[in-house]
């Protein structure tokens, strides 16, 4: 059969938002992200990672059956859906759901009027995540919901605002704001509340959301009914510019076609060959897609078993199972509900609706968390070729043995058979993954076991693993040689040695840890024998006892519920008029656009005549010289234009704001891996990709190579000035002491994972040299003055322009002014306008993130628990360019006390040089470091003394007014009032009674509890940073257009700015409006850094205003009476001058770094946060029961947007402390890429039980209206996490007799804690020394 079917190319038909698409030449390559975005220009869908792992690109899919006549509505990441999959099918974008010109949806309006978005990058993944589940559930329960968004990523709200809209749609009542009194059902203690305080919980108000309404949504289309139901159908062909796809309608014809190419995939759901052919190059000429034939599609209930179709979708599995399950009795449902444990926690929701059954079963992948459960419970594979049929055990395609037992190129697979248990037979599937939802396993496992009729000896037993190797693995000489023992511990001995013995691990690539993956093989083994041991009790009381009370929690695994939360703030004064809106809980002024896909961020601006596409070239080395850079190839690529290089830049290529330079191309060496060599502009981002694979780059090595802070240290290799701050006398503190306690710390790196990546479109004018620049940024000025500088120009040419940041916190200052100088060079080249989109994989690679940091300390102290010394030296990666780290080194000095006087201390910091890509701002800023380093030697004198962690922290807390280690003044009635507040609304004492209560009683799961006090300094150092402009101009129709230098990046400083304006001018926000921030209107503005942002430009702002207002003054005098449009309109009349702008010098800051002494910081804020948790510690996963937190942050003036604030940082400091991992390869490359690698928090990882309360009566004489700058501090408090771990893991330790003193590092992730909790399992891996490899990561 001729590959070139004899019709001519396809036409490919859907519908998207109702209308009728007609593709004539559809190119298998294309994703539906791509074909949204760029040909129907529908820019609502966000691209976030193009890998299926963050949910920003979720769109809905509908499809109808004809056989059921039944409709299909299911999430997907368009990021991964090739258009030609799509035949006849439904499209609905976040555009067909609701938009503010038609109607907006209930979802959309619910998901903006709780706050769910900050910068509101995920918001239309969100919407539409919720909007499917409604569409299939009008009233859904709360675990449905909790499901559906286990497959989105939010960076900024820490989702609890997010899943406080999605619980007004469930069906049962998971909120109690609804008592009238505003007490939380959570805490029935009346002291909750000061009975003369006006508090109030609520921050947004129910009564005016619309009703759901499921029959006004978009209907199917009906000729797609007609076309499903009445054309025949025939077998689809498309050819694109490299790649043929064809989709057959029988098994013969995919049988005849299989044999005809047989290295051509199948391809169902493409989550298995999509990421392959983008992440990993692998390139396929031809692929089929058999999603619609029906044998591959059967559902059959056999007497035996059940019988599934491999194209059907896991979500299909996942519901037959369910059905299953609840029909047939429980001897006969085993092995359906082990392989139904595994599909809750498989990906997303969106991965699960289109992954089919067959592709995780011939993919082989060991990450599969399927395959050892299916190949354990005697699944049989039916297969098909030309040939004729067969089937074969699922487990012979692990079988090492080759011959018919394996599947051949032209064989497919038909179905799979799941068999029901029998009597006498226990299944159980095991995992640990570094999430517990949406991530790849480190290791997983399946086991079966049958017994002789009515005893304990083992008749059958198969086990098998994933994660170990290349794929999944059997332990057959383990099981053969256990059959007919008893199930006792002496089986369970030799087991675990066998397995050891039996199962190889070399060090896999991504380095993971090989000691980990051993433990939790055996430790999955235990956990099986217990629960077989428990199942055989219930059999049969009398012969087997079961297992000890204190072992069965662990049979339970930890379980996502939708959290319960409080957010407790001050309610406004009785007096305040009712049209001023400072102090209350405003939505976000792009709330409903951010919910609509309306609000246009840098990538959906549209596109300019003849704009170029840019993709960089990045080094491969480390540290190398560059020898020649052979373009040839890349040039010979279709579409494409021209390659930028160093030689290209007009003027500036390297920018010296301290002693080492910050390089836009790299000239003749490159100092790290990522670094951007040179970049190809062509005619779409496709080929420009394409292209810049193709350039060829030759290296000769240079030396030294130095990655990590130790290399750094041993060749001298550091960035100047090392600092150092000092006080009181040290040395002779030392000698009067009871006890000193020295350790170190490592605290790893972290990723900034704004949702959008790092973006630029720079447009030449074609005059003047004139440039409009669009750029992603945190600091439009620093903008400007780089690409002026890197063309020649003066910066006036240079129009730098901002709407929104789809996130930032603090990754887009620097590294964004020198992605914006390669577009502006390739522009300036072409004289065309160049866009510059990193893929999340380069903005990864290329960006840098937080500072790796390491602290060494030494500590005197009484045995009283006083501190009298510290002596502390903290290193911190910089990377191989200056950047900030200098600065960071110095905060992280200037912030190491926390809460704490320390009378006697000496404190040295350096930023060490590396061959890393460059590390940069990031929230907090160094002191997330150093604190945690503070409150780590805090724990260790608790440790020594016998003191509980709580009274060492209150007996060294500041106490009255005092001075800091470099002698400012300071007040800390607030942070005593914080921590009380804590301690009491959190019931510390009680609760810390029932942890350890339910630690005696349970042995394999252990919970920790910690309270943590913040003292978190504001302030950046000098006056010149804390400079502001505003400019306010009123039109004669009364209407305010105000602008001011502060960047919109979800932390809601326009809608603060707005309310500002609002009360100043007396006049409604309705009135007011906020375009852009842009260096045309206001010039040399500061970054929006530092938490300053609304502080600064906030009195800018207001000054403005008062310039306005008394301009007006005479003229409302004479008119009191009037109103605001007759004051504006006689006002231009009289020739008064209706625009006005407003400046704020800065906050007088200074610091004498010789003397070790000054004023660096303005005012302090402070918190304290009560975490718990509960550990398993034959895993080390663990969930976050519960967090209070109190925060003192002056009078709030947008209570809704602050506890956003504190919740979203709180997550991410969770993210910092307990689970983000970057890895990097001996040679320097980054190996955590993209969200299928690096962790960040998801739905699952938020406390169940979340309260924040702002401190009642707080004034701050020294900001606007009295508020305090807020947006970093919170995410220190996600360390009380950290400690309530380590509080669980002394537990472990206590119990079973372990030394006293042991370093946890940070992230504290599962494989640390499960290390910590030494036992039996892990001590095996001392004996079982297999000959280990070069480790595969290394500590940087």
């Amino acid at each position: 059969m001729s590959l070139h079917g004899a019709a001519g190319p396809e036409e490919l038909i859907f519908y998207v938002n109702g209308r009728k698409i007609l593709e004539k030449n559809a190119d298998p390559e294309q994703m539906l992200l791509s074909y949204l975005r760029k040909r129907l220009r529908l820019t609502g869908t966000k691209y976030g990672c193009g890998g299926g792992g963050c949910g920003a690109c979720t769109v809905m899919i509908s499809t109808y059956e004809p056989a059921s006549k039944k409709i299909r509505h299911y999430s997907a990441n368009a990021c991964l859906l090739p258009i030609c999959s799509l035949y006849g099918a439904a499209v609905t974008t976040v555009e067909g759901v609701g938009s503010t010109k038609t109607r907006v949806h209930p979802v959309q309006e619910r998901l903006a009027k709780c706050h769910g978005s900050q910068c509101g990058f995920c918001t239309p993944g969100m919407v539409m995540s919720i909007y499917t589940l409604l569409r299939n559930h009008p009233e859904p329960t709360s675990e449905q919901m909790i499901a559906a968004l286990a497959g989105n990523l939010c960076r900024c709200t820490g989702y609890r605002p997010i899943l406080d809209a999605c619980k007004t749609f469930c069906k049962e009542s998971v909120c109690c704001q609804r008592k009238a009194n505003g007490k939380c059902c959570l805490d029935q203690e009346d002291d909750l509340f000061d009975k003369e305080e006006k508090v109030s919980t609520r921050l947004f108000s129910t009564d005016e959301f619309q009703p759901l309404d499921p029959t006004q949504e978009l209907i199917f289309p009906p000729e797609l009914v007609r076309m499903a139901e009445n054309q025949p159908k025939r077998t689809l062909f498309f050819h694109g510019e490299r790649m043929t796809w064809i989709s057959p309608v029988s098994l013969d014809e995919l049988l005849d076609l299989k044999a005809a190419h047989p290295k051509a995939p199948l391809v169902v759901g493409n989550t298995s060959v999509g990421p392959e052919m983008k992440f990993r190059g692998v390139f396929h000429p031809i692929v089929i897609a058999p999603a619609r034939i029906p044998d591959l599609n059967v559902v059959k209930h056999m007497d035996d078993g059940l019988t599934l179709g491999a194209a059907c979708s896991l979500s299909l599995v996942k519901d037959i199972l369910t059905n299953a399950i609840s029909e047939y009795p429980e001897e006969k449902t085993k092995v359906f509900c082990a392989v139904l444990q595994q599909l809750r926690t498989l990906g997303g929701e969106q991965i699960r609706n289109v992954a089919s059954l067959g592709g995780n079963i011939i993919s082989r992948k060991s990450t599969s968390d399927l395959n050892p459960i299916l190949a354990a419970s005697n699944c049989m594979l039916n297969l098909a070729s030309r040939g004729g049929k067969r089937q074969i055990p699922l487990s012979d395609i692990f079988a090492d043995g080759v011959g018919n037992n394996t599947i051949t190129p032209e064989e497919i697979l038909v179905s799979v058979h799941i068999p029901h248990s029998r009597k006498g037979e226990y299944v159980s599937a095991f995992r640990q993954a570094p999430r517990r939802e949406n991530a790849l396993p480190i290791t997983n496992a399946g086991m079966r076991v049958l017994f002789e009729e009515g005893t304990d000896l083992i008749k059958d037993l198969s086990i098998f693993y994933g994660g170990a190797v290349s794929t999944t693995v059997c332990a057959k000489q383990t099981c053969r040689t256990l059959i007919g023992r008893h199930w006792n511990e002496q089986m369970l001995d030799e087991a675990c040695r066998l397995i050891l013995k039996e199962i190889a691990f070399p060090g896999s690539a991504s380095g993971e840890k090989v000691d980990y993956k051993k433990t939790l093989v055996v430790s999955f083994f235990y956990r099986f024998f217990l629960e077989v041991l428990q199942s055989l009790r219930t059999m049969d009381p009398c012969h087997y006892p079961g297992i000890p009370m204190e072992y069965r929690s662990v049979l339970q695994d930890f379980k996502t519920k939708i959290p319960q939360s409080i957010q407790i703030y001050q309610d406004i004064e009785p007096s305040q008029s009712p049209q001023d809106p400072v102090g209350r809980p405003i939505m976000h002024q792009s709330g409903i656009k951010h919910a609509t896909g309306e609000a246009v961020y840098i990538d959906d601006l549209p596109s300019v005549d003849g704009e170029l596409f840019l993709a960089v070239v990045t080094s491969s080395r480390a540290h190398a010289k560059i020898v020649a850079i052979d373009t040839s190839e890349a040039l010979k690529g279709p579409g494409v234009f021209d390659i930028i290089t160093a030689h290209d830049v007009p003027a500036t290529n390297e920018f010296y704001y301290s002693e080492g330079p910050e390089i836009i191309f790299a000239r003749n060496k490159v100092i790290c891996v990522g670094q951007i060599v040179c970049a190809v502009v062509a005619d779409s981002d496709v080929h420009a990709k394409q292209a810049a694979a193709k350039v060829k780059i030759e290296y000769e090595g240079l030396e030294p190579v130095i990655l990590t802070v130790e290399e750094a240290i041993k060749h001298n290799s550091f960035f100047e000035p090392k600092r150092k701050l000092e006080h009181g006398n040290v040395d002779q503190a030392f000698e009067t002491v009871d006890n000193i306690i020295e350790g170190e710390i490592h605290i790893g790196g972290q990723e900034h994972f704004y949702m959008e990546t790092q973006s630029v479109l720079a447009v030449p004018i074609g005059e003047d040299k004139e440039m409009d620049v669009y750029v992603s940024t945190q600091h439009p000025a620093i903008i400007q003055e780089m690409v002026a500088a890197s063309l020649g120009v003066p910066a006036n040419r240079i129009m730098c322009h901002v709407k929104r940041v789809g996130g930032a916190f603090g990754g887009k200052l620097l590294k964004a002014g020198l992605l914006a100088s390669v577009a502006a060079v390739a522009a300036n080249k072409t004289s065309r306008a160049v866009r510059l989109i990193l893929s999340r994989g380069d903005d990864m690679l290329i960006t840098g993130g937080r500072h790796p940091f390491i602290g060494k300390y030494k500590v005197g102290f009484m045995n009283d628990g006083r501190i009298r010394a510290v002596d502390a030296q903290y290193y911190i990666n910089g990377g191989c360019t200056p950047d900030d780290s200098v600065l960071v080194a110095e905060v992280s000095l200037l912030k190491m006390d926390n809460a704490y006087k320390i009378p006697n201390l000496r404190c040295w910091a350096y930023a060490c040089k590396t061959n890393l890509p460059s590390n940069t701002a990031f929230r907090g800023f160094g002191f997330p470091q150093s604190a945690l380093v503070t409150e780590t030697w805090i724990t260790g004198v608790a440790d020594k003394t016998g003191l509980p962690p709580e009274k060492i922290r209150e007996i060294n807390m500041y106490k009255e007014n005092e001075q800091t280690h470099f002698k400012q003044k300071l007040d800390p009635q607030n942070l005593i009032r914080c921590w009380n507040e804590c301690m009491e609304k959190s019931a510390y004492y009680s609760r810390k009674t029932a942890v350890s209560e339910f630690n005696k009683q349970n042995h394999w799961k252990k919970k920790g509890i910690a309270i943590v006090p913040m003292k978190f300094p504001f302030g950046l150092g000098t006056r010149y940073l804390s400079q502001a402009a505003a400019l306010v101009h009123i039109y004669s129709d009364g209407s305010v257009l105000l602008t001011h230098g502060g960047i919109e990046m979800g932390q809601g400083i326009h809608t603060k700015m707005i309310q500002v304006a609002s009360r100043e001018l007396n006049i409604p926000m309705s009135y007011i409006h906020f375009c852009e921030t842009s260096t045309t209107t206001v010039p040399n503005a500061c970054a929006s850094a530092g938490s300053a942002g609304t502080d600064v430009n906030g009195m800018a702002v207001k000054d403005a205003c008062q310039t306005l207002l008394k301009r007006l003054q005479p003229i409302i005098n004479k008119n009191p009476k009037g109103t605001w449009n007759d004051w504006v309109k006689e006002a231009f009349e009289q020739s008064v001058s209706l625009s006005a702008t407003g400046y704020f010098r800065g906050y007088n800051e200074n610091m004498d770094w010789e003397k070790g002494e000054g004023q660096p910081f303005t005012y302090f804020l402070y918190g304290a946060a009560c975490s718990e948790v509960e550990i398993n510690c034959l895993t080390g996963d663990h969930k976050n029961l519960r967090t209070d937190i109190v925060m003192d942050i002056g009078y709030s003036i947008n209570p809704a947007v602050d506890i956003g604030q504190i919740e979203g940082a709180f997550v991410q400091g969770i993210g910092l402390y307990t689970m983000e991992e970057l890895k990097y390869s001996p040679e320097g490359v980054l190996y955590t890429r993209g969200p299928d690698q690096y962790k960040i928090p998801a739905v699952c990882d938020i406390p169940q039980q979340f309260s924040v309360s702002l401190l009642s009566s707080s004034q701050n004489p020294y900001a606007i209206y009295a508020s305090k700058g807020i947006g970093e501090a919170g995410l220190f408090l996600g360390s009380s996490v950290f400690f309530a771990l380590r509080d669980a893991v002394t537990s472990v330790r206590n119990e079973r007799g372990l030394k006293k003193t042991f370093a946890l590092n940070s992230p504290l992730t599962a494989e640390q804690i499960r290390a910590s909790c030494a036992d039996d399992f892990t001590e095996m891996m001392k004996n079982n020394e297999s000959a280990s490899s070069t480790p595969r990561a290394i500590s940087v």
